[in-house]
């Protein structure tokens, strides 16, 4: 496998982790999701990156996905446990992080620390050869430990350049027929606990969208769609992405319904567990390196290489 351009993915790495921190020092109650979202995007275009995926704050039994639509009037409610994940991209170079604010558990919040530490014990056996398996194994483990559930049906997963999700899969426990992380592969690493059952399901109305493919052709889009398309650059994107590039909402929403129509769009609703389930996420995105594995997203003063 070919290395990456490591100074251009450790830049992004660093947007990442900075961005993620003054988001997580925004979540307080009161505060409008929106904002936040809004407000991280914009440091990351300001420390010289791009939004790899559109900003996210998912509360209380939504783990993932929940994306404010312009004008988001929503606020966070005393007592939320809110999950904020938000990526980089620097020239296609791409870093994914998260982290939980539990208003209700305060900063000892148990259920926080589940995830927080089931993410650090995947990262020390984590390197060139590592087992996936073992690396789930921390995973259930350490969450179990606490007395919660992993959530089964979400993974960590494989990033690359201008790619969000690729192999390998990063499970949440020990699947078998897992495969060994290689040289040069960077992976985002996502514990999910939760004090449900641990499965998630798709509800709501998606805010987050995909291409399913290149347009052709015989799609026959008119150009300005074309160059929204190409100002995408083939990453995740939302409503208030596509507000960004074309200024009217209508035209947004023409936008959305002929992709649709052509068969283009991909739609990502948010996922949920059971409604009073509280759900936590915590996530750094890693290079694995020729002898060992490095932690992208780690803020400054704590960064480091953890060896195999």
């Amino acid at each position: 496998m070919k290395p990456p351009d490591l100074e251009k993915l450790r830049l992004s790495g660093r947007i990442s982790a900075t961005a993620r921190e003054h988001g997580k020092s925004l979540i307080k109650a009161g505060a409008k999701l929106a904002a936040i979202a809004e407000e991280v995007e914009t440091m990351i275009f300001d420390l010289g990156g791009r939004p790899a995926f559109p900003a996210q704050l998912s509360r209380n039994h939504v783990a993932a996905h929940d994306c404010s639509p312009p004008g988001d009037p929503s606020e966070i409610q005393p007592g939320d446990i809110v999950k904020l994940d938000l990526g980089t991209h620097v020239d296609g170079y791409v870093t994914d992080n998260a982290v939980t604010v539990d208003l209700k558990g305060g900063p000892n919040s148990a259920l926080v620390a589940a995830s927080a530490m089931a993410l650090e014990n995947a990262i020390s056996v984590m390197g060139p050869g590592a087992s996936i398996t073992a690396i789930g194994e921390q995973i259930e483990t350490t969450i179990k430990a606490f007395g919660f559930s992993p959530i089964y049906n979400l993974t960590g997963h494989g990033v690359a350049r201008y790619v969000i999700h690729c192999a390998p899969s990063i499970p949440n426990y020990p699947d078998p027929k897992a495969a060994r992380l290689r040289p040069n592969q960077t992976i985002a690493c996502e514990p999910f606990a939760c004090d449900g059952r641990g499965y998630i399901e798709e509800e709501g109305e998606a805010q987050v969208f995909g291409l399913e493919r290149r347009p052709k052709p015989k799609d026959r889009l008119p150009p300005r769609i074309l160059e929204t398309i190409e100002a995408l650059e083939g990453l995740p994107f939302a409503r208030r992405s596509l507000l960004r590039l074309l200024g009217e909402p209508r035209e947004v929403e023409r936008t959305l319904e002929l992709l649709r129509r052509t068969k283009l769009l991909r739609s990502y609703p948010p996922l949920v567990e059971r409604r009073g389930v509280r759900v936590a996420q915590t996530e750094h995105t890693i290079f694995i390196g020729e002898n060992g594995a490095e932690v992208l997203t780690r803020t400054p003063a704590h960064a480091e290489t953890a060896r195999s």
